[in-house]
């Protein structure tokens, strides 16, 4: 939604021109790192230039560490978010996948390019042509995400942050 991309960018925002930040985590509420875009707005207007693209882009390109701590489900745009990261901390219990291709839709905030990069085109295709839900212990294995916890994920993503 609009607010939480403008949350995202003025949060980032702040933290890259805030010297005493040292780095950044990024997490969902309620259990749930993002279940991406509501497919209903791709037809709204755009507004103010605030995209999840130029949102993935300005984390990609913050000059400090930014970590995703994924509770729960970082699916579509929450897994191009993640993506956009530069570590990722998933709870045992994650899912991560990009299903926006079972409703015909290609994933719009450059996951098709960071995927294959970060894991390898054969793995990264699997995940792309399907949009089926890979399990944290699986993304682990495939280099999705840095660590896989069993309690706190964003403490665990606070840490990873402190110690790069």
């Amino acid at each position: 939604s609009l607010p939480v991309l403008q949350a995202l960018e003025d949060g980032l925002k702040r933290a890259n021109a805030d010297p005493s930040v040292k780095a950044v985590t990024i997490c969902g509420e309620n259990g749930k790192f993002s279940a991406g875009a509501d497919i209903r707005g791709f037809s709204s207007p755009k507004t103010r230039g605030i995209s999840l693209s130029s949102i993935a882009s300005l984390i990609e390109k913050c000059e400090k560490p930014v970590v995703a701590a994924i509770e729960g489900i970082a699916l579509g745009g929450g897994l191009e978010v993640a993506l956009s990261c530069h570590y990722r901390v998933a709870h045992m219990k994650a899912l991560m996948g990009l299903p926006e291709v079972t409703v015909g839709l290609l994933p719009g905030a450059q996951g098709t390019q960071r995927l294959p990069r970060l894991i390898g085109v054969p793995a990264a295709l699997d995940i792309i042509t399907t949009g089926r839900h890979v399990p944290a212990t699986e993304a682990l294995k495939l280099g999705l995400v840095d660590e896989v916890v069993e309690e706190n994920t964003v403490e665990a993503a606070i840490h990873l942050a402190n110690k790069v």
